[in-house]
């Protein structure tokens, strides 16, 4: 049995984070956080990681991995990581079932730390 991942990642975002990985040579992956900020409160981050994180939630997928902020870990359980293409906008893009609301640019959100149900441990624990 596999132990549980914090986010998972469409093929469109496995794409691109192989692309960044092979542009940055050195580079291990990502880092997914979130930061205060915006007008709803929140902002998701991504950043370049060279230094792996051993204490870090780590996503591995053939392209690379993808590390979750230590401190992001309950806002972003459960979350897809999808990368678009738009006329406005090109980036990640995460769906978040912990996001409760988001601003009108769409560069802020708020989040509430998911639940702990007795479901969510069971999936937590690592076999």
């Amino acid at each position: 049995m596999n132990a549980f991942q914090v986010i998972s990642l469409t093929d469109a975002a496995k794409t691109r984070l192989g692309e960044i990985i092979a542009a940055n040579v050195g580079a291990h992956g990502i880092r997914i956080g979130i930061k205060k900020g915006g007008c709803a409160g929140m902002e998701y981050t991504v950043d370049l990681v060279n230094q792996p994180d051993a204490l870090a939630d780590k996503v591995e997928t053939e392209a690379g991995s993808v590390y979750v902020a230590r401190d992001a870990t309950l806002f972003l359980l459960g979350t897809e990581m999808d990368f678009e293409i738009t006329k406005l906008r090109t980036g990640f893009v995460f769906n978040n079932p912990n996001q409760s609301s988001a601003c009108g640019c769409g560069e802020s959100v708020e989040l509430t730390p998911a639940e702990m149900t007795p479901e969510m441990l069971q999936k937590l624990r690592v076999s």
